[in-house]
């Protein structure tokens, strides 16, 4: 199984059925964003940014899904079995569902190496800061990780593992790709959106500080762009597998930044359940 098809030009047909949802982008600014992932001290705000909402088409990806690349448009989905049972345990996640990403990794990238460094649990309902790690879905244009972040939390996490000939490592071509799940199934409320990467403007790209107690990580804020294509995938299960491109090294064409949020689709029943997903991040090396 290979979702990593050659790069050509083919743009994605936009003749799919799609619903139109409010997207919230980053209002230009002068100084750089800041966010804290924390409560910051008195009189910090937990953001410098601020953000208008765009109405726009999001369409329908399903039909075409097998036409799709992670380095053409940066995104590609695939049917997955788990033998995952419970999201919410940490020790199982990392026991059997890191193995299985990994293997799943290298067989849609044909990666020779494959480093997954973290997760992300979200369910609005269950989420309480200073409790626990589960978080809400992130209601704005985003991208995890910018040309400089990608080095840097590369190096980071490769360095924690004692891994020798990081340099080394670190000049071949690898990525960050993230592979986003559901927990329960289907979802309903607050899906994916993925902006195809073609679309997106290198001036559309704000890098923003992201503030951790222990470090600064920085990940890009987007600004409103009307040529932006927007594609989901309704009604994903926990048995369907979405792959987002947040970084790649290569500067030759391949999609290096594919922008992400979730987004209030305005078919969703009035009474559905919170979304609950899982995202792993994960460090993918290509052949030399």
């Amino acid at each position: 199984m290979s979702l990593n098809n050659q790069v050509i030009d083919r743009p994605i047909s936009l003749d799919l059925p799609s619903v139109e949802a409010n997207l919230s982008y980053l209002i230009p600014m002068a100084e750089k964003p800041i966010n804290y992932t924390y409560e910051p001290p008195a009189g910090i705000p937990r953001t410098n940014a601020t953000y208008q909402t765009h109405k726009l088409p999001i369409y329908n990806a399903r039909s075409i899904s097998e036409n799709i690349s992670l380095d053409k448009e940066g995104f590609a989905f695939t049917g997955h079995n788990t033998n995952l049972r419970n999201f919410y345990d940490e020790d199982e996640v990392r026991r059997v569902y890191y193995p299985e990403a990994e293997q799943l990794l290298k067989e849609v990238t044909g990666a020779t190496k494959v480093v997954i460094f973290d997760h992300t649990l979200r369910n609005a309902d269950q989420s309480k800061p200073a409790e626990n790690n589960i978080k809400e879905p992130a209601l704005r244009v985003h991208n995890d990780f910018t040309a400089k972040s990608g080095y840097t939390r590369a190096h980071l996490e490769l360095a924690a593992r004692g891994i020798d000939d990081i340099d080394a490592l670190l000049k071949q071509r690898f990525a960050i790709i993230n592979v986003w799940r559901a927990i329960t199934q289907p979802i309903q409320e607050s899906p994916l959106a993925v902006c195809d990467a073609q679309s997106i403007a290198i001036t559309d790209l704000v890098a923003g500080d992201l503030v951790y107690r222990d470090r600064i990580g920085e990940t890009y804020g987007v600004t409103y762009n009307p040529q932006h294509k927007w594609f989901y995938f309704p009604q994903m299960h926990r048995d369907e597998a979405l792959f987002i491109k947040c970084f790649d090294s290569a500067e030759d064409g391949h999609a290096r930044f594919a922008a992400h949020t979730a987004f209030e689709d305005p078919t969703s029943p009035v009474n559905a359940p919170p979304r609950e997903s899982i995202e792993l991040r994960i460090l993918v090396f290509y052949p030399a």
